[in-house]
């Protein structure tokens, strides 16, 4: 079994890793020396008694004692064993045998379930058994289609392989609604999905694969309007819940829009208000859902609310695996103000809202779990979803102390509606570091239902880590920051961007007062544009220091195959050093649009950099002392990019650097890179991060460029 205490040490590691010589290598080697002190043992099983003790693993011969059934008992026993022991020097194991296990309400832990550095406190799965602690309800009882009408609305090519079931009669009354959502909207619950084999399905749709595009828009943009090609909406007769999901005017910005009408005569789609996020435009690609006419193809389904009816193409025959609906809204497990708390190798799935949340507490830790089949995000750490998008978008993320040093380590997460993790915690106006983290985790089959700006792992606040994980198979964004004095390394991050444009795989903007961060031995690949129409934004970067973006360290990375690998957007102090660029278009962006098309953010007619700036008294300490070019940066020519610098790369192939508003290495700091001398790899050949090797002889040696860790990127690195 993993160590339940290995996150004892964290608190005086996490500082450790902040260190640039040392860095995450020792936070590992120093958890790997703790030692196991779980000793106080509490067992939970399917077949379990909440009558019985608990102190068994398995029912005794006579049926009159063994485990317990349910978890919320063995919280009880955890808190009465804790109340009856309070000098307890060893640690408390909730064991769960393998199986399934249903909650209909949050499992909430608080301060009385925690435990300490010494005694954690661990729900753990037994002998590395499956546990599914599950927000979702097994469905059965499908029978084929019978019913005349409902044959004559499917498609001719469904009628012999959609199967139905009736949900109210098993107990399912309450299926949620389709809602608005979207770019700058509220992440909300995931209305029922249904799940086969422990993969979500697909909501009727049309079209099935991909999107058709707004044809016209003859009330304008903001009319509320939107022309279409085809015949296609004439079929449809459950006018009064059908939604359609885009792309309206840009890129990266999607929304749901309910239909309020559609006029099959002049091929019109009208949307309830307040319409699509910046209006519809020409062009702009869309779909729409919650079509039983739709249901075309194996993998889709519709739920007739009015009826309780679901309604399933299986993608397999339905007795080769378990359907299940997801049904519980709220977060399965909650962590508030609990210390020393550890899950351990359990599955938490199917839910309609949030996986796990972490509120408050300090060293609690995820270790060794599957976070999979959410509406929303798979985890939080530092608040929950509602409270940190509503501050994302009010700019209010400065004094929230949320708890410190939690984090995620080694787990598995995919298949979630929005991103895969928040990560908060730590105080922007003092700067007091949270120390929170994820690393050595696979994220990856994101953004179901929210494609845009909801990333793999959000990352707020000050001091907190994303390391060693691998990020990819999404939509938008691996990682999506904000705040200060972070530390992003070792990632694995590659086919991410995929169906957006102006788009960054690390992404920061529109802040010049977050600062102190480092992006550093990444390795970013396969991120290229993929968006193929006219007027599209196609640009993508996979290190994307957006809208004056500052302070910022992008350092040791490589860049394969990465579009626009570096950004710099008009900001200032930004390091890119002993990075290796192969095959990236261009290597290197940087502009100056505080001269040209942002120049608002700076004459006082757009007061929002000046505003965020002053939210954290920028010219105050600590704020001056930690950054010193901000403290006078409004009288210092605040919209020229000064103290970039570049120095020590290496660029094979693509573009080199790209200026733009008459930006030049007069401005930035450009010395010792090697752009057009051979670099010497040590076989060129060999596959992807090993051809990438140096010679002893490289000419980049020599000029400064230090070997790039390779073999410690990704999950396996740690």
């Amino acid at each position: 079994m993993s160590n339940p205490n290995k996150n004892t040490m964290r608190e005086g590691l996490m500082a450790i890793w902040k260190t640039p010589a040392i860095g995450s290598l020792s936070l590992l080697l120093a958890l790997a020396a703790i030692p196991c002190l779980a000793r106080m043992n509490f067992y939970v099983a399917p077949n379990g008694n909440d009558a019985w003790s608990g102190y068994l693993p398995y029912p005794n011969r006579t049926h009159t004692d063994g485990p317990f059934a349910t978890l919320g008992r063995a919280q009880q026993a955890v808190r009465a064993f804790k109340k009856q022991h309070p000098t307890q020097k060893e640690g408390i194991t909730v064991w769960l045998e393998g199986g399934r296990y249903e909650l209909h309400q949050t499992f909430a832990l608080t301060a009385a379930d925690g435990g300490t550095a010494q005694a954690p406190v661990r729900y753990a799965a037994w002998h590395r058994q499956t546990v599914s602690i599950t927000g979702g309800k097994l469905i059965s009882h499908w029978q084929p289609v019978t019913d005349p009408h409902i044959l004559e609305r499917l498609p001719e090519a469904a009628r012999g392989h959609v199967l139905q079931c009736d949900l109210h009669s098993q107990g399912i009354q309450n299926f949620g609604q389709l809602t608005r959502r979207g770019f700058g909207l509220p992440i909300v619950p995931a209305p029922l999905e249904l799940f086969f084999r422990g993969e979500p399905m697909q909501l009727a749709r049309w079209p099935l694969h991909g999107y058709t595009t707004i044809a016209t828009t003859p009330a304008g943009p903001q009319g509320g309007e939107f022309g279409y090609e085809g015949d296609e909406p004439s079929r449809w007769s459950n006018d009064h819940d059908v939604w359609v999901h885009g792309y309206w005017t840009f890129d990266w910005a999607d929304s749901y829009e309910k239909i309020a009408s559609i006029d099959t005569a002049k091929h019109l789609i009208h949307t309830v208000p307040p319409h699509g996020v910046y209006g519809y435009q020409i062009g702009s690609r869309w779909y729409a859902l919650n079509i039983l006419e739709e249901l075309a193809a194996p993998g889709e389904y519709y739920l007739d609310r009015d009826t309780g009816v679901l309604y399933f193409w299986p993608p397999a025959s339905i007795h080769k695996g378990d359907t299940e609906v997801s049904i519980l809204t709220t977060p399965l497990i909650t962590l508030t103000d609990a210390s020393h708390v550890i899950l351990d190798g359990l599955t938490i799935e199917c839910g309609r809202g949030c996986g796990v949340q972490i509120v408050g507490g300090d060293h609690n830790l995820l270790v060794h779990c599957t976070l999979r089949n959410f509406g929303e995000y798979a985890a939080s750490i530092g608040d929950d979803t509602q409270n940190y998008q509503n501050a994302i978008y009010a700019n209010t993320l400065l004094n929230r102390q949320s708890g410190s040093h939690n984090g995620i380590e080694e787990c598995a997460i995919y298949n979630t509606g929005s991103g895969g993790v928040l990560l908060g915690g730590g105080d922007r106006q003092t700067l007091t570091p949270g120390g929170n983290f994820v690393i050595g985790c696979t994220i990856h089959d994101y953004n179901r239902w929210d494609f845009t700006y909801r990333a793999g792992v959000n990352i707020d606040g000050v001091g907190n880590l994303i390391a060693y994980n691998a990020i990819y198979n999404a939509p938008h964004n691996a990682i999506l920051l904000s705040g200060n004095n972070h530390l992003i390394e070792f990632n694995d991050i590659h086919d991410v961007c995929l169906d957006t444009g102006d788009a960054g795989a690390f992404y920061m903007g529109r802040d010049l007062s977050m600062r102190g961060n480092t992006v550093r031995y990444n390795y970013f690949h396969n991120i290229e544009p993929h968006i193929q129409r006219a007027n599209a934004f196609e640009g993508v970067q996979s290190v994307y220091l957006d809208d004056c973006a500052s302070g910022t360290t992008v350092y040791g990375n490589i860049f394969f195959h990465a579009g626009c690998a570096v950004m710099i957007g008009g900001g200032r102090d930004n390091t890119v050093d002993n990075n290796l660029f192969l095959d990236c278009d261009p290597a290197i962006h940087v502009d100056a649009r505080g001269l040209s098309w942002a120049k608002d953010w700076f004459n006082g007619k757009d007061p929002i950099l000046i505003s965020r700036l002053e939210a954290v008294h920028y010219n105050r300490p600590p704020y001056s002392i930690a950054y010193p070019h901000l403290a006078n940066i409004l009288q210092d020519d605040p919209a020229v990019p000064k103290y970039n610098t570049i120095t020590h790369n290496i660029c094979v192939g693509g573009t080199w650097i790209q200026w733009l508003d008459g930006m030049n290495d007069h401005i930035v700091t450009v010395q010792n890179n090697l752009v057009t001398t051979d670099p010497g790899f040590l076989d060129p050949l060999a596959p992807e991060k090993r051809g990438f090797e140096l010679l002893p002889r490289s000419p980049a040696l020599h000029m400064g460029f230090r070997p790039i860790p390779f073999n410690q990127i990704g999950p396996k690195g740690f």
